[in-house]
């Protein structure tokens, strides 16, 4: 292990340590704040009336006093605020919160004159009032919620930018120390990455910072049903740790790809390795940097695109320098840091709970906030049976994601490559019940402190709110620090897998010249450009309105994606299946999901399902029509395996 990582481990506790005996000095402005504005009948008429509330969704549990007029304003996704008069012209704003099934007073303001008519306007009302001159018109008046941002403090940005200091400072360790001679130590760090550092870098990029917010927001809002993905999952990871990666890992390729032209065909291995680099420059690395800045943006005031340009420089910068070694061991660093903070969270959260564990205990169970198994056979539910589809799914097609496959082709042999799956086994299922727990015991503050909530926030953002407005100051620094390196551990494993597969898949593959000085300097400036457009596109995103667009591109991106994955099925578990027939699969399932989609006849989440399958079934019925696989299957096929070491 590099001495400046021991170093960090070191002093992590210490830093949180120090952070705990630092609080703000001044007291905090309110979250919320209600203002009242004088309009006229013209301008009160130009405001877009909130949409109807459905019977369904109106409060379970009365007001704690008469509402006025019954009036209901939705606010965000779970919040309906109501008014009451609590004197003659004192108008105080209920809000209910359909989760916790709560109400809250957010403020009162004195209204001109006496109250005679209330509607609904966004987050508010508009109230007529009498006028105190018989024959002059009534007044007419704005009674409008508007948000208190938080704003970070100095300690805060001290962790937060030390952070990304030694981040950017592994980069430039193993530029220094490291001769980048080969394309197999930028690639796959010299294929001596120990399985341990190779499986908490598998769990921290395949746990981006969407995971971090978005888990603790799903269990505060549902309960652990998708917890049991994971749980389902792991029997799928076992048998993957057993056979499938340590086979891949004995051809010591350095793109998976590589083995769709060993088993089929070069075709097959250059659409499929280019349909990856599209997905990962077209959406997923704009995604993991744009959806964690906004929601920090809408809790602390941190600037969106002043988010995205430091998370995007300082991880293109250690990518650069330090290639694959630089990306895992700042990876398991930045594990450290997300559970680290994720860890602190959970205590803080239910140390703040009136009656703490026991009563976080109670109240989750009689609520049934911690059900995770449901054994029905309804495929609009996430059921134990839908998660044991996707499991032998994600089994059959495993080697899939270049992403993640490239960190268990760095280990130094196929059983270190087989015990980098187990380490992600081991962390995963861990990590996922720390962050459900996280959204429980929120579940629980809230209904004990429903005056604390944000009414104009999202479900999604209720950990940042808590984040920005509950934990103490420097703690805030260090957990937005833990998101930070949740999405730039994504970042820097995408930049990388972009930069082997243009270098390996096209050009070492079509350029006889290639030598492995002038692969490793493509690659170099390849990084750079697929970090560039990922933080471009992610700034597009926070400037102009293009969720739309963004949209229907992730959903064409699940219609292609699941075909190539199936040859991955078909090469692997089949001896039979030939290049026509794969072909022929992959046409197929792009024909059926396309149907699928035009015609909305399944969830989103289902189209690679079915893609797969597709691609699986056709292909291997087509294959028959074709003479069968001449070239050797030794190492091939989980039936074929090679017995000696790589």
């Amino acid at each position: 292990m590099p001495h400046c990582f021991r170093r960090a481990l070191l002093l992590f506790p210490l830093t949180l340590v120090a952070s705990l005996s630092v609080r703000a000095a001044e007291p905090e402005a309110p979250l919320t704040e209600l203002r009242l504005t004088a309009l006229t009948p013209a301008a009160a008429a130009l405001l877009t009336p909130p949409a109807a509330i459905a019977a369904a969704d109106l409060p379970k549990k009365p007001a704690p006093s008469p509402l006025f007029g019954d009036v209901l304003v939705r606010s965000a996704q779970a919040h309906l605020l109501g008014a009451t008069l609590s004197g003659p012209r004192e108008l105080t704003v209920l809000a209910y919160h359909a989760i916790t099934d709560t109400w809250a007073p957010f403020g009162k303001v004195t209204l001109p004159g006496e109250l005679i008519a209330l509607r609904p306007a966004p987050a508010g009302f508009i109230a007529e009032t009498r006028a105190a001159t018989a024959g002059v018109p009534n007044e007419v008046s704005r009674v409008e919620l508007t948000a208190n941002q938080r704003h970070l403090r100095a300690l805060d940005w001290v962790i937060i930018i030390g952070y990304l200091v030694f981040s950017a400072s592994i980069g430039l360790y193993f530029y220094l120390k490291e001769k980048k001679q080969s394309n197999d130590d930028f690639f796959l760090g010299g294929r001596s990455i120990p399985w341990w550092a190779a499986g908490l870098s598998l769990y921290a990029t395949g746990t981006s910072a969407i995971s971090f917010i978005g888990i603790p927001a799903k269990s505060f809002a549902t309960n652990w049903q998708i917890l049991a993905r994971d749980a389902v999952g792991l029997f799928s990871t076992a048998l993957v740790a057993i056979y499938i990666v340590p086979m891949i890992r004995r051809l010591n390729v350095t793109s998976v790809y590589q083995y769709l032209e060993m088993r089929f065909h070069p075709s097959i291995r250059v659409l499929a390795s280019a349909l990856n680099i599209l997905i990962q420059l077209g959406g997923r690395m704009s995604t993991v940097l744009f959806l964690p800045s906004l929601a920090l943006s809408a809790v602390t005031g941190l600037n969106v695109i002043l988010s995205i340009v430091l998370m995007g420089v300082v991880t293109i910068a250690y990518t650069l320098l330090g290639g694959m070694k630089a990306v895992i061991w700042t990876d398991v660093l930045q594990v450290f840091v997300m559970l680290g903070g994720a860890f602190f969270a959970i205590g803080y959260v239910i140390e703040g709970i009136d009656g703490g564990l026991p009563e976080f205990v109670r109240v989750a169970n009689e609520n049934a906030k911690m059900h995770t198994f449901d054994w029905s056979f309804d495929l609009l539910r996430p059921t134990v049976w839908a998660f044991v589809m996707f499991a032998i799914i994600d089994l059959i097609t495993y080697p899939k994601d270049q992403v993640m496959m490239q960190r268990a082709l760095s280990t130094k042999n196929p059983k270190e490559a087989g015990w980098s799956m187990w380490t992600l086994a081991a962390v995963v299922v861990p990590g996922s019940i720390t962050f459900f727990a996280i959204g429980t015991a929120l579940f629980v503050f809230y209904q004990q402190h429903p005056e604390r909530m944000n009414p104009l926030l999202s479900v999604d953002a209720t950990f940042p709110h808590f984040i920005a407005s509950e934990l103490p100051v420097g703690v805030t620094g260090l957990i937005i620090a833990g998101i930070f390196a949740a999405s730039m551990s994504t970042l820097s494993s995408c930049m990388n897998s972009v930069a082997t597969l243009v270098s390996v898949d096209f050009y070492e593959r079509f350029n006889r010249s290639a030598t492995p000085a002038k692969s490793v300097r493509l690659a170099e400036w390849m990084t750079v450009i697929s970090g560039v457009i990922g933080v471009g596109t992610a700034l597009l995103l926070a400037l102009f309105d293009i969720k739309s667009a963004f949209d229907a591109w992730f959903a064409l991106q699940a219609v292609l994606g699941g075909g190539f994955a199936g040859c991955y099925g078909l090469g692997m578990f089949t001896k039979r299946a030939n290049w026509q027939g794969s072909v022929i699969g992959v046409i197929c399932s792009l024909i059926i999901t396309l149907v699928l989609w035009q015609g909305s006849m399944v969830t989103p989440v289902l189209y690679p399902t079915f893609s797969i399958l597709a691609c699986l079934v056709c292909g291997y019925l087509a294959s028959y029509a074709f003479p069968a696989p001449t070239q050797s299957l030794l190492g091939l096929t989980v039936f074929t395996q090679r017995k000696d070491p790589a």
